[in-house]
């Protein structure tokens, strides 16, 4: 494994196969998979890490043998970024990678690791709340208070819950039951943090941009008046409202087009619906790569609020633990700039037997911390159930 300089030189061998297997398959224990609806990407072992400053020149100084001219083929880097900007932050170019879409391909920049032997999954659990209801709603309380000040108009605050299995848990077992658990959503899998995200935060394929963001939050559960409520409540759309001013600010002066949808969809994953809206645009040359606009985008008012440097100095405050990789993105970029990041909710980070789950809520005014609460518990539900209840 190597920490890559923007000097490091690395030969990828790009080859399409006829390879039925599933692609979780390709997936050793510490490899990275991206996983939407039928397409993806698979990894194992590690060519190199390299700092996010340094990924798009490293990337283009690989000698590539082969290429098919797909997105995703070819070297990539992948992983997972910090919730917060600051933060140091580095890539990982694997050492193979398959991709499918109508085709599959392989590229192969290192030999792979050996894959560790699996052992038996956990049969027993233990989950603690560090943070107790009351303790939340008096953080709640706090964060209403900024926002009754006009200190800020949105800060999104977040807990945590910890799982501590019997033994290890399977993280290839783990992306099998998102897959099969969440459809519709981004199934990623990073050095040992692993989940399922909804949210869309860019995708640049050529000169073309989409985003999807979500903020407005209500538990479903196949209710159609839920769902009616949440499309007609002016305090989630209030909320909804200022994460697509703020992606709208970012990519026009990036785009010479930019369509944005007129009305939020209300999109429905498992237990909890969302307020999205559908950004497409056209990106004036030179085009910024996909780790460009998701790190020109990142943090949006859905995961930290609004105004931005105010509502992550509360969180920074408020909260009490570090997010670590929890609603930073989470996704992958390739040479010619091609890529997909999410925003890395309804996850986990793995360390053998232990598991940490995070999930947040907006706070806006009219916000009441008890329904709040439940908002998180909807939103660890998905995790939670692919942790414990296989």
């Amino acid at each position: 494994m190597t920490t890559a300089p923007t000097s490091l030189q690395l030969i990828a061998e790009v080859r399409e196969v006829d390879d039925p297997r599933e692609l979780l398959d390709h997936v050793d224990p510490g490899g990275f998979a991206w996983l939407h609806e039928g397409r993806g990407i698979a990894t194992t072992g590690v060519a190199a890490r390299v700092a996010v400053d340094d990924v798009e020149a490293t990337l283009a100084g690989v000698d590539v043998r082969g290429a098919v001219g797909l997105p995703g083929t070819g070297p990539i880097a992948v992983g997972a970024l910090p919730f917060d900007p600051g933060a140091p932050a580095e890539l990982v170019i694997p050492a193979v990678v398959v991709t499918r879409s109508d085709r599959t391909v392989v590229t192969t920049i290192a030999p792979a690791r050996p894959t560790a032997a699996p052992s038996a999954p956990p049969t027993r659990f233990v989950v603690d709340a560090p943070r107790t209801p009351e303790q939340w709603r008096g953080m709640v309380e706090r964060a209403l208070r900024h926002i009754a000040d006009h200190d800020v108009e949105k800060v999104v605050l977040a807990r945590e819950v910890l799982v501590d299995g019997d033994g290890p848990f399977d993280i290839a077992a783990l992306v099998r039951r998102l897959t099969s658990q969440q459809p519709g959503s981004f199934v990623y899998a990073t050095e040992g943090f692993v989940g399922a995200s909804p949210e869309l935060l860019v995708r640049r394929v050529g000169d073309t941009v989409e985003s999807r963001p979500m903020a407005g939050t209500a538990v479903a559960d196949g209710d159609a008046a839920s769902l009616r409520a949440l499309a007609e409540s002016v305090k989630d759309q209030r909320e909804h409202r200022f994460v697509v001013d703020a992606i709208a600010d970012a990519l026009r002066p990036v785009c010479t087009e930019l369509e944005i949808g007129a009305v939020p969809d209300v999109a429905v994953f498992g237990h909890v619906a969302h307020l999205a809206t559908r950004f497409r645009g056209q990106l004036r040359s030179p085009a910024p790569s996909a780790l460009d606009l998701a790190r020109l985008l990142h943090p949006t008012p859905a995961v930290g609020g609004t105004p931005t440097a105010r509502a992550v100095e509360l969180v920074r405050e408020l909260e009490g633990f570090d997010r670590g990789r929890y609603a930073g993105p989470v996704g992958w970029v390739d040479a010619a700039g091609n890529g997909e990041w999410a925003i890395a909710l309804r996850g986990a980070e793995i360390d053998g037997a232990r598991a940490r789950l995070v999930a947040g809520a907006g706070i806006v005014a009219g916000s009441d911390p008890d329904a709040e609460w439940a908002e998180t518990q909807a939103k660890l539900e998905p995790m939670l159930r692919a942790l414990v209840r296989p």
